[in-house]
């Protein structure tokens, strides 16, 4: 068996900690160093006995790592991944890949220019559940898909608010939450090629959109519908629906119905409906549950990193996969301030 590869985190937040932990499971990482100038991050690089640098210009000189988790806020990962390709270190960037289209799709370039490999960490993709959903999509199983529909309602506490950044626009479900939604419905249905939709702040009254409904256009021709809130008690969510962070209670709904001519696919659950005798409202259903193994997707994705770092494993989601989603997102939040219909 080959040495671990060595990985670097950038920044010690809450999704930072989250890749160490799952860094220091997998046999083939080896957590090399921290990159967070805080003194709490200081204090955990000691605590694990790695190496600590306050920047990336000090870890290139102190211990250079085969790969970097860049785990900073949103508005620094740009600059964080052209450091990374301009030192040729292949990253692994948290999703969004940028705070905005034009940038995303510099950097991008840029690491496809050079030729270092950059991933986008939707890391949701790697979740086994998904995986088995789309090779049954792939298999036609479904028959050719005609719609779909994702929900994410949950509600943020009055506290969460407190922070002055999360009442102000670009801070609201459609960019932070939604994202995962809509890359997950791009991997399961194809490309998105346009975007209807509305948004609503009247209960808070925040700058931020509080509440959304999104209609999908794919370039199959199928639509898809997405309804987005923060403020509404539900167990409708992928939060509260797959059970992957423990920090949620784990309910047994669904929070993505998938619809084609030969069966429907109910998600997480992996509920299969289908006529089995003849194809028409009239004859019975049935309900198949499909069977995967679990795995926690944020350790596949250390993994998935590790193999393309080594050459024997292409990216899951690659930067220019993060970017096809975030131009998706950038064109709902467009629709939704003018209420037209936008192309992605």
């Amino acid at each position: 068996m080959s040495a671990p590869v060595r990985l670097s985190v950038m920044g010690a937040g809450l999704i930072g900690k989250r890749h160490i932990e799952h860094i220091l499971t997998r046999p083939e990482a080896m957590l090399s160093s921290i990159v967070d100038p805080a003194p709490a991050a200081r204090e955990l690089a000691v605590s694990l006995k790695v190496d600590w640098f306050p920047s990336f210009q000090d870890m290139l000189s102190g211990n250079r790592p085969e790969g970097v988790v860049v785990a900073t806020p949103n508005q620094m990962h740009v600059a964080n991944g052209m450091d990374c390709i301009a030192a040729r270190i292949p990253a692994l960037i948290e999703k969004p890949l940028a705070d905005d289209v034009l940038a995303a799709a510099t950097l991008v370039e840029a690491s496809e220019r050079a030729g270092v490999p950059l991933l986008t960490g939707h890391h949701r993709r790697h979740n086994p559940m998904i995986q088995r959903a789309k090779a049954e999509i792939d298999s036609g199983r479904l028959g050719p898909i005609v719609s779909m529909h994702g929900m994410f309602w949950l509600i943020k506490p009055d506290d969460y608010f407190d922070v002055a950044w999360r009442r102000e626009k670009g801070a609201g479900p459609v960019f932070l939450n939604l994202i995962h939604d809509v890359d997950l419905l791009r991997y399961l249905c194809g490309d998105i090629v346009a975007v209807q939709a509305a948004q609503s702040n009247r209960l808070r009254g925040n700058a931020v959109e509080e509440t959304a409904v999104i209609i999908l256009h794919f370039a199959s021709g199928a639509l898809g519908t997405v309804n987005v809130s923060d403020t509404i008690q539900s167990p409708w969510s992928w939060e509260f629906t797959a059970g992957e962070n423990p920090a949620y209670s784990q309910t047994q709904e669904a929070c993505y119905q998938i619809g084609g001519t030969r069966a429907s696919l109910a998600i997480p659950q992996l509920e299969l409906w289908h006529h089995p005798s003849k194809a028409s409202w009239w004859a019975p259903i049935e309900r198949e549950r499909l069977s995967y193994e679990k795995a926690d997707p944020l350790g596949l994705q250390i993994t998935n990193f590790c193999g393309v770092i080594r050459g024997t494993a292409e990216p899951v989601v690659s930067a220019r996969e993060g970017l096809k989603t975030l131009r998706v997102i950038d064109a709902v939040k467009r629709a939704a301030e003018t209420g037209g219909f936008v192309s992605v």
